[in-house]
């Protein structure tokens, strides 16, 4: 199983960007899907997550700002990210708790990580 994400770069303070992350490989069923984000000196943190049945979940710090969606025929989560402010830049890691052909188990899975840069 592999995560592809994508779409990070560099904006300025109130921009936009659109966060994609696409699993690939043995899948059965995908139940969580989310994004978590880490700043230089700081823990990994939850940005956004959505389980199967569209229940979402946010950081208070990016709520009513983000938007986390999921595509399930695609095994694909996106993150919007409007009005972006600089303590938003950080390296942003996708997450998908996976189960795989020939498991009963749901185990979670990382993307590569992409780097958001927000310039003030």
């Amino acid at each position: 199983v592999q995560l592809q994400a994508s779409g990070g770069g560099l904006v300025q303070a109130g921009g936009s960007l659109r966060l994609s992350c696409i699993a690939s490989g043995s899948i059965i069923n995908i139940n969580a899907m989310g994004w978590y984000r880490q700043a230089p000196g700081k823990q990994r943190e939850l940005v956004a997550r959505i389980i199967s049945g569209g229940i979402t979940d946010y950081a208070d710090s990016v709520k009513g700002r983000f938007t986390i969606s999921r595509e399930n025929a695609k095994f694909a989560v996106y993150l919007q990210m409007n009005s972006l402010k600089p303590e938003d830049t950080a390296v942003y890691y996708c997450n998908a708790v996976i189960q795989q052909y020939g498991s009963t188990l749901f185990s979670p899975y990382w993307g590569q990580g992409t780097q958001v840069t927000v310039s003030s």
